[in-house]
């Protein structure tokens, strides 16, 4: 049994200090399964908008969740964002009778009402499935070949875990996506899928997809910021500074589970992903999401110019201005770019994050950090 104490101290942290706690992540990554070790399924404070008997409780909202004390969970709440401008009305009662957890798998701006309806009542937690600081060291390589979703990484086999992700991607654009109100074909969402995951690591160039998709620009932008609003995407902004020198100015785009992303590069197993063309870019995406995950930064971007330097992450947190170079090599060495980017950007520290076992220096403010006991340690 793999415990998630981390979210769940998060959860219980957040519900003492917001009326309004919104647990949200992609479809199948635990939320669920967490939210019930607070609440059991069986409960009148449990309602599943996924399960008929739940939603005939909801028939009439207000009669159904005025009544309830402590906490109330509500799952899959995209389902029926009317919800919200009640939710608000029953979180500022005064004295408060029931606090609400409420569970999503499309972000906030998805959600339509919520921010608004909702605001100064919500906080928001993020669940994107095992993180490797629950797993440990020793799954690392697992964890980077199979993703975090549970039941991709708890799999028996190998070819047991693709399966079950191929069969995810199928049903996410087939199902999911069409009850959130998406109305893109799902086959046209594939094939873009399918691109980015050629593009993963790389810099958006939305007229290079548009040409390549027979569409224009705004549609492959429609596109990304859809995956991107249900968590299957990242896009890293890029960080500016006022240096005399041509900055990128596009974001950089990421399939945020590196399960998904080899299940779409038809990766199979660890052999295929080391001699894959994409096994360094999937390093990266891998090593980026897991700190982000871990250190849960301020803001975070990336950085370069058009003259090769550049920096994986500019990450703003408790006050320093932290930089992250990701390497897949066993022993990283000092390049000019480093170098550049400390001096240009005025990092306080950089860290080059790598799939080895030893911290050591490369320079005044420039450490070689294994990645399991940089995300272990935040």
């Amino acid at each position: 049994m793999i415990t998630r104490k981390t979210e769940s101290e998060w959860i219980r942290t957040a519900l003492k200090r917001s009326r309004v706690v919104a647990l949200l992540g992609p479809r199948q990554s635990g939320k669920t399964t967490l939210a019930r070790s607070f609440v059991p399924a069986g409960s009148l404070n449990y309602f599943d908008l996924e399960d008929p008997a739940s939603l005939a409780r909801l028939t009439e909202p207000e009669l159904a969740l005025r009544p309830l004390k402590g906490l109330v969970v509500i799952d899959e709440i995209q389902r029926r964002p009317e919800l919200f401008p009640l939710l608000r009305v029953l979180a500022d009662r005064q004295p408060l009778p029931a606090r609400f957890l409420i569970l999503g798998s499309a972000a906030p701006d998805l959600l339509k009402q919520s921010s608004e309806t909702l605001a100064g009542r919500l906080e928001t937690i993020p669940l994107e499935g095992f993180r490797l600081a629950d797993l440990g060291a020793s799954a690392q390589a697992r964890h980077w070949l199979r993703g975090g979703f549970p039941l991709a990484y708890t799999a028996r086999t190998e070819s047991n875990s693709l399966v079950w992700r191929q069969q995810f991607i199928q049903t996410f654009l087939e199902r999911d996506l069409p009850q959130l109100g998406v109305t893109i074909p799902a086959l046209a969402l594939r094939r873009f899928w399918n691109m980015l995951a050629h593009y993963h690591g790389q810099i958006w160039n939305a007229a290079e997809l548009a040409r390549a998709l027979a569409v224009n620009e705004s549609t492959v932008r429609r596109y990304l910021d859809l995956l991107t609003g249900v968590f299957m995407i990242r896009q890293l902004p890029p960080w500016f500074e006022n240096l005399g020198k041509r900055q990128v100015k596009a974001p950089k785009i990421y399939v945020r589970d590196s399960g998904l992303l080899h299940a779409l590069l038809g990766i199979t197993s660890q052999r295929d992903l080391e001699h894959h063309p994409k096994v360094g870019a999937s390093w990266e995406g891998y090593a980026v999401e897991e700190i982000l995950k871990a250190m849960r930064p301020g803001e975070a971007y990336f950085w370069a110019t058009h003259n090769g330097a550049e920096i994986d992450l500019v990450l703003f947190r408790r006050g320093r201005r932290i930089g992250i170079e990701c390497k897949r090599t066993d022993a990283p060495t000092l390049t000019p770019s480093m170098r550049i980017a400390l001096a240009d950007l005025k990092l306080d520290e950089l860290r080059v994050v790598y799939p080895g076992e030893k911290c050591y220096s490369l320079a005044k403010n420039i450490e070689a950090v294994p990645l399991a006991e940089l995300v272990t340690a935040n």
